[in-house]
């Protein structure tokens, strides 16, 4: 029987070539440690009431539906947010009921502890990692957190030798770093091994 639950904010199905291969469906935790000053999600920050309560197998019925589009592309589904890896045991959950044909993606800030890293990688094919910058000053400055767990984290998944299984996306994000930062945080990244990389601007809309 299932046991894990978890609020999610949203179900986006049909996805193309935009968060992991294949055609995949995006689904969007609630909840993130971080407080970015551009956040991308801020419906993930927002009160839970407003969104629905899943079950591991009330969300695995809502998205069998296209499990015939994940098998013939090699796709599955992408767990976002917020922050998935807040929840390693509804991922672990919903991976015995998927089975291992549908390709799971994470896409994470590894600002969480050690342990839902460790726990996630064996039910894991791909993380999506959004690094923002290595530097802490920068990193505590865009997000107000620290960014040691996520060093430590990336030294996991190095030692397990899974850095051919991420893309690394670094932003550009203005007013908080530079082209000469984001180049150091690469020059960092590719000495613990890591080779794929997004290199992206912050599309930064003001009101």
């Amino acid at each position: 029987m299932p046991t894990e639950k978890a609020k999610i904010i949203g179900v986006s199905r049909h996805r193309l070539s935009t968060d992991g291969e294949g055609v995949t469906t995006l689904v969007a935790f609630h909840g993130c440690p971080l407080r970015c000053r551009y956040c991308l999600n801020p419906h993930s920050l927002a009160g839970g009431d407003m969104f629905r309560e899943y079950t591991t197998e009330e969300l695995y019925d809502t998205v069998v539906i296209d499990e015939l589009y994940f098998l013939a592309t090699n796709g599955g589904i992408t767990f976002g947010g917020g922050e998935p890896a807040m929840r390693p045991g509804f991922i672990k959950e919903f991976r015995e009921l998927c089975g291992t044909e549908w390709r799971l993606t994470i896409e994470t800030s590894l600002n969480v502890p050690v342990a839902n890293i460790e726990a996630l990688l064996p039910v894991t094919d791909e993380l999506i990692v959004d690094i923002k910058d290595m530097n802490p000053d920068i990193y505590r400055n865009y997000t107000g957190r620290k960014n040691t767990l996520v060093i430590e984290n990336l030294k996991l998944i190095a030692e397990q030798h899974r850095q051919d299984d991420c893309i690394i996306r670094l932003p550009l994000i203005a007013e908080f770093n530079t082209d000469e930062d984001r180049a150091a945080s690469r020059k960092q990244l590719e000495a613990l091994g890591f080779t794929r990389f997004d290199l992206f601007t912050y599309q930064i809309r003001r009101h």
